[in-house]
């Protein structure tokens, strides 16, 4: 899988946790809204991570354009780190915490549709495909080294599985997806 594939199916699996955690906000419900926020927290610091140690530097010199949105990206991950910091320091469901999720949620969500829409297809252009593979095997390499899932340990689920599952998580564009972006997008069961 090639780089920009692997981090957009990273945008789409917190994505459906964003849409839970609303959902969850609704309905009161502290316990999962801890859960969720301890997990979209998680997937956020193992994406930063892959992020700014591989695929931004090895994208950054391609152009003027790209070396601009990758600086205000590792800027936008700043806000993000601060802001999960924050929410690590509050008790779950208290005002306060519920209003600094959300903020973290809009920042994400912001983010993660600049980069698709402006930063992948810049890259895409000016990276070969074999290069954005090698990069892809990289991250997600590093993600394995992390302690995060990767595609290998959901390899063995069937696309019934992860259509189930990928319902489940609420993976926006499920239902247009391959069962290789739905192997990189879903969480294991």
């Amino acid at each position: 899988m090639d780089a920009l594939a692997l981090l957009t199916a990273d945008h789409n699996r917190v994505r459906g946790l964003f849409a839970r955690f609303q959902e969850a906000v609704e309905a009161d419900d502290t316990a999962q809204l801890a859960t969720l926020a301890e997990t979209i927290l998680t997937e956020l610091e193992v994406h930063t991570t892959i992020e700014e140690e591989i695929f931004y530097p090895e994208i950054s010199g391609a152009s003027d354009e790209i070396r601009d949105v990758v600086t205000e990206g590792v800027e936008e991950h700043h806000v993000v780190k601060v802001l999960a910091e924050e929410i690590k320091q509050l008790a779950p469901g208290d005002e306060v915490w519920v209003a600094k999720c959300k903020v973290l949620i809009e920042n994400v969500e912001h983010h993660a549709e600049e980069e698709e829409t402006e930063l992948f297809p810049a890259v895409r252009k000016a990276m070969p495909g074999d290069a954005l593979v090698e990069l892809g095997e990289r991250m997600e390499q590093r993600k394995a080294s992390l302690g995060a899932p990767t595609v290998e340990d959901k390899a063995h689920l069937s696309v019934e599985d992860l259509k189930r599952l990928a319902g489940e998580q609420q993976i926006p564009g499920r239902s247009s997806m391959d069962r290789e972006e739905l192997l990189a997008t879903v969480a294991p069961g």
